[in-house]
């Protein structure tokens, strides 16, 4: 297994078949991947005007990584090995951003310090819950989708389960799969109703790894307590009933029991928790507690 190094000089701003490889890794080998903030590092005050931000240029990913074995039909793992965040992130409301959007009369920008493993919430400190906002491998099809937008794909799911120490399996679409992340956040909370986290530069060692033949759902998230299907649709409702069927539909088929047994479960000890609402498509997660899952007979020795 090699370890690469990929620059936030590589940056992408949709996730498509289209985009050309900025690296060429196999399956097994990790990447420290370095990103801008969601805003391309472009805010550096709080006196700064929003109407002189290019626009174009909001929620870059790094990347695209071709990995060798990819072939559609496969599922990439993305083991998430290390986050390594900058000295001060940024956050943003205004007119039209966020849940208050039709309350607030002037946009805002604060400036916030983040050092040893800690957040400088306006005088208050709070420990740092490092997260990727974006995340994902090209879509199928020919038409890109903005690394703003989440999917089936991944992309912009803020899930803030996509952490240190997690698993993300995506699909693979393309040849290659084309992987790449971005819009790190040293601190976000779920909803994230300002329509930004403490948004952040940083650096992910991530490890991508091939799966062949494995049919589960992605996106799915496991980590060392849970396992999680995430869904992203026009409204909560549609991603609730789409987070929570591909659970059940897979815990059954994994399992042998019934339909009707595995909504029972989901309904005594699933967690269904929203990601994000503030995206073109809004994000739901349904979570269940690893250990059962495993009592019941499904292996993740594999991933």
């Amino acid at each position: 297994m090699a370890t690469h190094q990929l620059s936030s000089s590589h940056l992408i701003y949709a996730m498509s078949a289209g985009n050309r490889p900025a690296l060429r890794v196999r399956s097994g080998d990790r990447v420290v991947i370095e990103t801008a903030d969601c805003f391309e590092n472009q805010i550096r005050s709080e006196s700064q005007d929003f109407g002189g931000l290019d626009w174009e240029r909001i929620n870059p990913a790094t990347g695209p990584i071709y990995i060798e074995e990819a072939e559609p039909g496969d599922i990439l793992a993305v083991h998430i090995e290390k986050m390594e965040l900058a000295p001060r992130g940024v956050m943003t409301t205004g007119p039209g951003l966020g849940v208050l959007g039709d309350e607030l009369a002037d946009n805002h920008i604060r400036m916030i310090q983040v050092s040893g493993g800690r957040v400088n919430l306006f005088g208050r400190e709070v420990p740092t819950n490092p997260m990727i906002g974006v995340i994902g491998t090209a879509p199928s099809g020919d038409s890109p989708i903005p690394c703003g937008t989440p999917g089936d794909h991944g992309g912009n799911m803020d899930c803030k389960r996509i952490t240190e120490g997690a698993i993300l399996l995506l699909p693979v679409n393309v040849p290659g799969a084309l992987f790449a992340l971005g819009d790190l956040h040293a601190s976000m909370g779920d909803g994230e109703v300002a329509v930004c986290g403490v948004e952040i530069a940083g650096k992910v060692t991530v490890k991508l790894h091939v799966l062949k033949g494995l049919t589960w759902p992605t996106p799915m998230v496991v980590d060392a307590e849970r396992v999680m299907t995430i869904a992203s649709a026009a409204t909560l409702d549609e991603a609730a009933v789409m987070a929570t069927k591909r659970m059940a539909h897979w815990m059954s088929g994994q399992t042998g029991i019934s339909g009707a047994e595995a909504i029972f479960l989901l309904s005594a000890k699933g967690e269904l928790r929203i990601c994000q609402v503030v995206d073109p498509l809004k994000t739901v997660r349904m979570e269940f507690d690893r250990a059962w899952l495993e009592e019941m007979g499904i292996s993740f020795g594999n991933l």
